[in-house]
């Protein structure tokens, strides 16, 4: 499964990602300026941009094979489709107690706090993009961000020498 892997070395920490990632998940969609001045609820971005002086790097949910936020949701909003393996959240189910905030070892899903309802959010992949690259790698501007399998974004481990 394709996953969005963070290059820190060339993220600047300009947070075009979360710009684009909200507007993505927005009734205007294509129209950073329309999403965030003319929607009547400013909409959530669901990466969080990690900064430590001269290092940041966007975060965002790693569609874990095992994830703990699934067995930690007490309604069954949060599930892993079986076909993508995409860990999604229906906020409609979602009471918004945030234990799978509380259980994902990565951070990386957000309290969307902006309405009454106060339910969880996360990077879904631009599921709605239909096969193009989710919002975030799309459009940031150093490539800081990539969307690749697994095994081709870790870092290749040469054989100790002898």
């Amino acid at each position: 499964m394709k996953r969005v892997y963070p290059r820190e070395e060339v993220c600047v920490g300009c947070g075009l990602c979360g710009v684009y990632c909200a507007a993505a998940h927005s009734k205007y969609k294509d129209n950073i300026v329309k999403a965030f001045k003319k929607q009547a609820k400013r909409p959530v971005a669901r990466i969080v941009l990690e900064e430590a002086g001269p290092i940041s790097f966007g975060v965002q949910c790693r569609h874990c094979d095992e994830p703990e936020c699934v067995k930690a949701c007490i309604t069954g909003a949060m599930t892993k489709d079986p076909e993508t393996g995409l860990v999604l959240n229906d906020r409609d189910r979602c009471v918004g107690c945030w234990t799978c905030i509380a259980a994902c070892p990565n951070g990386a899903i957000i309290r969307d706090i902006s309405d009454s309802s106060k339910v969880a959010v996360k990077c879904d992949l631009c599921i709605d993009n239909q096969g193009e690259l989710p919002a975030c790698v799309a459009n940031c501007p150093n490539k800081a961000l990539i969307f690749e399998e697994e095994e081709l974004a870790l870092p290749k481990v040469l054989p100790a020498s002898k």
